[in-house]
Order: structure tokens, then sequence, then C-alpha cells
């Protein structure tokens, strides 16, 4: 789960995270009203959408060419004058007004979003810092050594893969105990790792902590501050932040599960969530109904393998039913991209003939009109090919994956 860098904000800073003070809006009168009410001489308009890049990347409007918009935000084309950018700086409330009305209702793209882009509903008028050091702070989970690893470097701004691919001696690690949190000899190592010095080496030490806590006591899959800022006054604050939560640790914290902005994510993923079913969107054609993740996995790997490009990843799950069944095809058949459908379901907790009655009974419902191919593997197999082969629908049954996926991708490139 990921929510927007406010909402973030507002998380660290209950949780004693220094973080830059700010104010979201929705207009450019509150823009304006936003900058008046900080008190301060400088001010950043920041376009609030999940993703990164948003200070290279520019604002367009629904009849711009948005592969061009693409390239420009990905440096490989001049930016032109003129053009608003997803973070701009402002000294007054005009401009701030100005700034907020170039980026309100327009679509963001960055190397992030690739070309589709993220419309702009909300903006974060933050107040602007005499920076003396940008720094990077990161923690995300590391699987090779099985807990999390806060990472640190002095190449704050930049983006960290650049970092690791580039001067990968730069970056600091230091592996969690998550029993313990930042141990107090870790963030001294960080603050000498980070070359801070006096008031900063105290409060980065502080900030450290409470950042490492938060992210334990929260669920977090990953946290990032790019930049992490150091002021000439010595203060260390968040100037910005990512966070990402582990969805199936949401029960723990219905306060964080309520910041999900349903704007900013897929229809269709929220709507298989909603009745027990994982799905993500992909770009090809062909459609993938599986039970277990591990299985959908390896379909879209022989679907590819055999030619074809998988539509989707779509789990039902070890215990589907019809009603799962009838809205994953709805989901699937949503997409006009979509020219022929795979099942391959192994009934292990399912039995074959019970999945194949509610593949029949959710063909029917559906009025089916692309290709459909099935492959049933597990207990009563016989039993539900028997069913699905002479039911008297247009249907594809395969013996094994390979025979399956060299169907449907057959099936997908001749309809």
């Amino acid at each position: 789960m990921k929510i927007h860098e406010y909402q973030g904000k507002d998380l660290l800073k209950a949780a004693g995270v220094a973080v830059q003070e700010g104010k979201v809006v929705s207009t450019p009168e509150e823009a304006a009203k936003a900058f008046e009410q900080l008190g301060c001489e400088l001010a950043v308009v920041k376009a609030q959408v999940h993703a990164g890049g948003r200070g290279k990347g520019i604002a367009i409007g629904p009849d711009a060419d948005r592969a061009d918009a693409l390239a420009i935000a990905s440096g490989q084309k001049p930016r032109p004058d003129g053009v608003a950018r997803g973070v701009q700086l402002v000294r007054s409330a005009d401009e701030a007004r100005k700034a907020a009305e170039s980026l309100l209702n327009k679509t963001l793209i960055t190397y992030q979003t690739g070309v589709d882009g993220a419309k702009i509903n909300k903006m974060l008028v933050a107040v602007g810092h005499d920076i003396s050091r940008e720094l990077y702070l990161g923690l995300a989970v590391d699987r090779a050594v099985q807990a999390p690893v806060l990472m640190a470097s002095t190449e704050g701004g930049v983006e960290i893969e650049e970092v690791a691919q580039k001067t990968p001696e730069k970056i600091h690690r230091e592996t969690i105990d998550v029993g313990i949190g930042l141990a107090d000899f870790q963030a001294r190592k960080l603050v000498k790792a980070l070359q801070l010095e006096g008031p900063a080496a105290k409060n980065g030490q502080k900030f450290f902590k409470n950042f490492v806590r938060f992210f334990l006591d929260s669920d977090c899959s990953l946290a990032e501050i790019n930049p992490l800022i150091v002021t000439d006054a010595g203060e260390v604050l968040a100037l910005d932040c990512k966070l990402n939560f582990d969805d199936n640790a949401m029960y723990r914290h219905p306060d964080i599960a309520a910041l999900i902005d349903p704007a900013e994510e897929d229809a269709n993923e929220m709507r298989a969530a909603e009745h027990g079913l994982s799905y993500v969107q992909l770009d090809g054609d062909i459609a993938c109904l599986v039970n277990g993740a591990g299985l959908a996995m390896s379909t879209m790997d022989v679907i590819k393998y055999h030619g074809g490009e998988p539509a989707n990843f779509l789990d039902v799950g070890g215990g589907a039913n019809k009603d799962q069944v009838l809205e994953a095809f709805r989901i699937l058949l949503a997409s006009d991209k979509v020219k022929a459908v795979l099942v391959n379901i192994f009934g292990g907790i399912m039995k074959c003939d019970t999945i194949a009655a509610a593949l029949l009974a959710a063909y029917d419902e559906i009025d089916f009109k692309l290709p459909l191919v099935v492959r049933l593997e597990g207990t009563n197999v016989e039993q539900g090919m028997k069913l699905l082969e002479e039911s008297g629908r247009k249907i594809i049954t395969a013996k094994g994956l390979t025979d399956a996926a060299q169907k449907v991708v057959a099936a997908a490139q001749s309809s």
C-alpha cells in the first residue's frame, strides 16, 4: 500500500521524525492562503501523486503529446521554457496560486509514471529551507539477510539506483534487529558515515532512531527520504518521503489503511481485492485466471516462452467459488486488449469437478465470446475435464501447462 508524501510526513511527524512543515491544498486559492499561513519567504509547491521524479517531471494537459512529455521528463529532450514542473519554488502567495494553477487537474509525467502519467488532484505547499547538505536515507526489507536494512548516503537528491550503480561505496548499510531497532552504536556509525557534526550530529541520531522505530511499528515495506536535508542551523529534516506498507499487516493499522487514495489505485485491482482476488494489470493480450501466486507466475512465464504476452496476474486463491470466478472473468474481460483467456487451476483444496462446475456457471452468465483455454490438474481432474468437454460450450481443454500455453497463444494470435 502506498500513500502520498503529505500523509507520510504527518505520520513521521507524529512518530517524532523531523519533517518539512507544509499544508495540503486542492485549489489555487488554498495554495495562496497556505503560503500566507506558513509565514515563510520561500515555499515549494509539490504535486501529490504516487510517483518519484516529480521535480524533473512535467505537468501536461489532455491534448499534449505524452510520449514527447516522457522524453522531456526522462532527460532525453531539453525542457522547453514555460513547461510546468511537478515541484516549483515560489516566493509569494500569488506565485503559489499560479504554480497550483499550472498543476491542478493536469497529468504529471515522470520517468516512473511512463506515458500514462498520474492526474494531479492535490498539492503540498511546504516551507522552503536554507539547505546546507542533501543526504539520502532509505529502509527496506532485505530478503538475503532476512532483516530490514537501513541505507544512507551523502548523495542525496539523486536516484539511489544511480548511486548504487556508479558509486556503490557511497552507500552505508546497517542491518536492523527488529527486536531492538537502531542501536545507539549504529546511529553513531551513521552520523560518521554522513559526516554530521555539532547540532546536526545530535539531531541526526534522534532522527535515525525514530525513523527506524516508525518503520518497524507501522509494518512498512519501504521507507525512503530523499533528500534528507541538513540546514545551516544544524536541523536534520525530511524534505521528501516515500512510504509503502505491507498490505497483509494493514488490519493492525486501520488508521494507515484509511489513507489509501482510490484515485491513485488501479480500479480493477481494487475491485479484485474487494472480492478476495489478487490482481495486477499488465500490457499483454492473454488474460490469466490461476489459483496460487507461484502457479500464476509460472503460467505467465510459459505464455511468454511460447510467444505470447500475459495481460494480467490474477490469483483466485485455493478456495475459489462460483462468485469469485464470475467476478474474475468480469475483471479480465473489462480490458479491450484481451484476445484470449487461459484458466490454469490446480485442484488441491478445491476439487477439479467443483472448479469445472463454477467455470461453466460463470461462462453462461457472462456470455463468453473470446477463446477460452482451460487446464485442470489435481483431485477429480478426470471428472472436471469431462464436464468441460461434454458441456457444449466453446471451451478449449488442454493437457499440461505447455499444451495450454501453446493453445492460448495460437488462439490470441488468430482472434
